[in-house]
């Protein structure tokens, strides 16, 4: 029983409350709750035969193309970041930007510099290392059932 209360008490103490997210782009369409609504407005106020071309032109502008991902943007100075580059990946602190090259170390290496070209860099797929609130409670909810076992078998 101790063995096991041991063990749950080292692991819980190497866990992580920190994950690698990756961010969503945002979708325009989603927070564009008025765009049917303009549609429809301006549709009813036009003629019947301009209502075919002017639709057609608003929903074209309600409904814009996906800007591209500037990597130079998501990786700024500093950033912890999980980056992908030719299908392999790296856990990397950015340092800076040297033109269209990325230098940068790994987490657990301060001395060794990473150098990556924007072209390499998989930009769907950079990952910040962000915390994370539900293994947060988990973790704080194991603890307290640890300590309240602990106190109940110290007290029996």
């Amino acid at each position: 029983m101790r063995k096991n209360l041991y063990f749950i008490l080292i692991l819980s103490t190497l866990t992580s409350c920190y994950t690698y997210q990756v961010k969503k782009p945002v979708d325009p369409a989603a927070n564009n709750n008025q765009g049917p609504k303009k549609n429809t407005d301006i549709a009813n106020s036009t003629s019947s035969q301009m209502m075919g071309t002017t639709t057609t032109a608003l929903n074209m502008s309600v409904q814009p193309a996906p800007a591209p991902v500037n990597v130079q943007e998501k990786l700024a100075a500093g950033k912890n970041v999980r980056i992908e580059v030719d299908n392999k990946s790296y856990k990397v602190i950015v340092d800076r930007w040297e033109g269209d090259s990325l230098v940068a170390h790994p987490v657990r290496n301060a001395k060794k510099s990473l150098k990556f070209h924007k072209n390499q860099i998989n930009s769907e797929r950079i990952a910040e290392k962000r915390f994370s609130q539900p293994i947060a409670d988990i973790l704080t909810v194991t603890a307290y059932a640890a300590i309240g076992v602990g106190i109940y078998l110290l007290v029996k």
